[in-house]
């Protein structure tokens, strides 16, 4: 008992959240993280990660869909492991995690797309359950209101639908997905900007309901999600696991997962998405 004991109270002397900030993220389904992030130099170290994957996009490749990059480009778990951001996560989900997925989303200045509003778990709900997911948005660039920051509206992820609402289809390419939540179950008027500088985050929980406008500023907005869940969530891998893969990224797995290999490229399965259109967001 009184190793178990030291070991939780280790555990919580790095986390990077008090105890009221869990309690409003669970109120309000997200929080804003106005710390830096990472020390600057490992800051400096992504963004010219990022950047030297940005320049070896395909062309006709729109940069708002830079999805699971980690697949290709296994550098990414010097920062998705990173004690910087799993002492972020843990307050919430314990001391289980996996990382769920990770994407760029980058909106180029001038013609960056709009982002519909959406809860992530409208594209998740056959790949895992229950529905725990908390997201790291780590700014790569500022983002503001002017060059399209996202958009939360609060309690929705604990209100309403719950995260399951009902998605009325878009035009193709009209914004960054093709469907969006139907306008009786979505009140914007609500919605907080969430404005931040780079180097800090936001954390939201994946029900909650969210968007952004479009780029038309002369400033490009760039981040980088890191999704993550705690192992006591299971993966559809019988379905999804040509397609995707967890990784365990602190503590034990407590549902019988299937785990990658975070030393490995799995260009396969990049492969496998593009060919079959799968996005895991």
């Amino acid at each position: 008992m009184v190793a178990s004991s030291s070991s939780s109270s280790s555990s919580a002397s790095r986390h990077r959240l008090t105890p009221a900030e869990v309690a409003r993220y669970r109120q309000e389904g997200y929080h804003l993280f106005r710390q830096p992030v990472f020390p600057a130099a490992k800051f400096e170290r992504l963004k010219a990660t990022f950047e030297n994957i940005l320049s070896g996009l395909d062309s006709g490749v729109r940069p708002e869909s830079m999805d699971v990059p980690h697949f290709q480009h296994p550098e990414l778990f010097e920062w998705l492991f990173a004690d910087e951001v799993l002492d972020l996560v843990e307050p919430i989900l314990g001391p289980d995690i996996a990382l769920f997925a990770s994407h760029f989303i980058c909106k180029p200045k001038g013609n960056g797309q709009r982002v519909p509003w959406h809860e992530d778990s409208h594209y998740w709900k056959t790949m895992i359950s229950p529905m725990e997911v908390v997201t790291v948005w780590l700014a790569i660039d500022p983002a503001t209101k002017e060059n399209g920051c996202m958009r939360i509206i609060p309690r929705t992820h604990n209100t309403g639908k719950e995260g399951f609402s009902d998605y009325d289809l878009l035009k193709p390419g009209e914004a960054v997905f093709n469907d969006e939540i139907t306008a009786a179950q979505r009140d914007p008027r609500k919605a907080v900007a969430v404005e931040l500088e780079p180097n800090q985050c936001s954390l939201h929980d994946g029900r909650i309901i969210h968007g952004s406008e479009p780029n038309t500023s002369s400033m490009r907005r760039c981040g980088y999600t890191m999704r993550y869940i705690p192992t006591r969530v299971r993966e559809n891998h019988e379905q999804i696991g040509s397609w995707h893969h967890l990784y365990l990224a602190r503590g034990e797995d407590r549902a019988g997962n299937v785990y990658g290999d975070p030393t490995k490229a799995y260009p396969e399965l990049a492969r496998f998405r593009a060919k079959h259109g799968k996005n895991g967001h």
